[in-house]
């Protein structure tokens, strides 16, 4: 027999969480479904034993628990986020039940409201929210399956620490904000690091006597919406390197350079026990110096063009990876390559919903996290309404929205 229940959230992360909350304050009746057993799954076993939020703890904006500690510009570490969640379900008694995992939503018979099935029984709801986010399974790539069986294989929210890993040379497969971050930490535990690059860009962590992020947010950056994108591909580009690690700091691909980290272009093939690479390490260390100066370009225009008193500063120009050898063949063996960190971004899978909201990249069509089936949203991935709309600083306004829209039909 189903549950009958008005309102459904399917995901316990920030997402769900911060929708529930507003749905509590509603005093609407509804339920958290979290696959995991415990809250902050995401952080707490799907992230290394160092990681920090790389956005400053002011932008730590879940609706009913804003950041208000004495140091808005650090940047929470990943313990500290898991206890913010645990203490925001504790506090707000958020009615999430664990270890349920939604494995179809589909409308009901009657063409009203929605059937969920679970693996721990069946809902029948008014409303369904889809709050699973984007980055649900880090993904390996086909070609991993050439690797010999002798290089252990991790994506990278498997990997922990250095310590976990057996002894030799790693291999960073991925130059985004995540492949930057482990291959820093790799490297500077005394590891030989090898990193296959791609088209990832960089931030300045401070520019002009603030945080990047802080003039981006105050630009509008954050705020750009799915149609100022040059097309629906860019949705799912890498994140910028940049760190908050040991108060926060700039990544960047020519100091690993400098410290010894050696430089690949992308992974295009494995064949005997050989790295196959393209010859495009130079092209990635020119868009990754692009994409900074660029910024940096943005921030004088938003800074001149507001009137706002701020030291002019120029971003350090670094060359030293230019001169890094186009390495084309990689034998493993020879390396001493024992371990192999899949950093090449996450898939996502909305397959459970079983209605046609979805674009050709998969991702579903809304206004919003509105679809056009009414009493079906989705919630909680960045470019769902706006470059934030994934992020703590933005899922907060994006839940608000979606509660109105809930409450108003409810009447």
């Amino acid at each position: 027999m189903s549950e009958k229940i008005d309102t459904v959230i399917i995901g316990g992360g920030q997402a769900g969480l911060s929708l529930s909350y507003y749905l509590s304050q509603h005093g609407r009746e509804h339920v958290v479904l979290e696959k995991a057993s415990q809250p902050g799954e995401a952080w707490r076993n799907h992230r290394w034993d160092s990681f920090t939020l790389v956005t400053p703890n002011w932008s730590f904006r879940l609706p009913g628990a804003e950041y208000q500690g004495p140091e808005p510009g650090g940047y929470l570490p990943r313990a500290e986020v898991v206890r913010r969640l645990e203490e925001y379900i504790d506090r707000y008694h958020l009615p999430v039940r664990y270890s349920m995992e939604a494995t179809s939503v589909a409308p009901q018979e009657s063409g009203k409201g929605y059937q969920i099935q679970t693996n721990d029984g069946s809902y029948q709801a008014n409303h369904v929210v889809i709050a699973t986010g984007l980055f649900q399974k880090g993904r390996i790539p086909s070609l991993a399956v050439e690797i010999p069986s002798w290089v252990l294989q991790l994506e990278s929210g498997d990997y922990r620490n250095p310590q976990a890993l057996p002894p030799g040379a790693v291999l960073v497969v991925g130059s985004g904000q995540s492949g930057c971050q482990i291959a820093e930490e790799l490297y500077q535990s005394g590891r030989r690091v090898y990193l296959c690059t791609g088209t990832s860009g960089r931030f300045p962590r401070r520019y002009r006597g603030k945080d990047s992020v802080d003039w981006a947010y105050q630009s509008g950056f954050f705020a750009r919406t799915p149609e100022q994108l040059p097309s629906p591909r860019a949705r799912f580009a890498a994140n910028p390197h940049v760190s908050g690690k040991n108060g926060g700091h700039d990544l960047n691909l020519h100091q690993f350079y400098r410290d010894g980290v050696i430089l690949l272009g992308h992974l295009r093939g494995v064949q005997d026990g050989k790295l196959l690479l393209a010859p495009d390490l130079k092209d990635n260390l020119a868009w990754a110096d692009k994409v900074a100066s660029d910024m940096a370009k943005m921030f004088n225009l938003f800074i001149e063009k507001s009137g706002i008193n701020a030291p002019l500063e120029e971003i350090p120009a670094l060359n030293d990876g230019y001169a890094a050898p186009e390495i084309l063949t990689l034998d493993l063996k020879a390396a001493g390559i024992t371990a192999i960190l899949w950093a090449v971004g996450y898939s996502f899978d909305f397959s459970l919903v079983k209605l046609p909201v979805f674009d050709d990249f998969g991702f579903p069509v809304t206004q919003r996290g509105v679809t056009q089936y009414p009493g079906l949203y989705f919630l909680g991935m960045p470019w769902l309404h706006t470059m934030k709309s994934g992020l703590f600083m933005g899922v907060g306004e994006d839940a608000a929205y979606l509660a109105a829209q809930i409450t108003s039909i409810l009447g």
